[in-house]
């Protein structure tokens, strides 16, 4: 299996047990779920336990949180779109310099991606949250999360010239 690590600041942020989907060869997205955590940290997957002779659940001190975002523990955060402007210019700007030195032939398709692609976030920018992970650098990447055309299922999208993989 591969952990991905944000390059920047080296917090875990996904794995390819997401089933990880590449997206214009600029990122990833990973299918989420929505888990209700119980007190304790017991997690319910959504089995029946009176059919395996457990005790009905109750609402009391349960929590419904994202997998991902509980995994990996990222945090959300909040940016108006002048701010994250100001923040994806940096951040691109960092993992071209990134590329410049591990894979400089990348670096003429990132820019032109990820430029496509920032404009694809911008036009839908209200319809995103915002998560950056456990060390809470500012200057590492910030995980979008949006919902299918369900509007049910929710997914994170992940720049992929800024994860380093890593097997465990």
């Amino acid at each position: 299996m591969l952990l991905f690590k944000d390059a920047i600041s080296g917090d875990e942020l996904v794995s390819d047990a997401y089933d990880l989907k590449e997206v214009d060869d600029i990122v990833y997205e990973a299918d989420c779920q929505m888990l209700t955590i119980k007190q304790g940290g017991d997690i319910d997957i959504g089995a029946n336990p009176s059919a395996e002779d457990g005790a009905d659940a109750t609402e009391e001190g349960t929590e419904t949180v994202n997998n991902l975002v509980y995994s990996f523990r990222l945090n959300p955060t909040s940016f108006d779109k002048k701010s994250y402007m100001s923040y994806i210019k940096g951040y691109m700007k960092t993992i071209k310099g990134r590329l410049q030195e591990k894979n400089p032939e990348r670096v003429p398709i990132f820019e032109k991606k990820a430029v496509e692609y920032v404009k694809k976030i911008l036009a839908n920018f209200n319809d995103y949250d915002f998560f950056i992970g456990e060390s809470m650098d500012p200057d590492a990447m910030v995980v979008l999360m949006n919902y299918r055309e369900d509007g049910m299922t929710p997914y994170m999208t992940f720049f992929k010239d800024g994860l380093d993989a890593e097997k465990f």
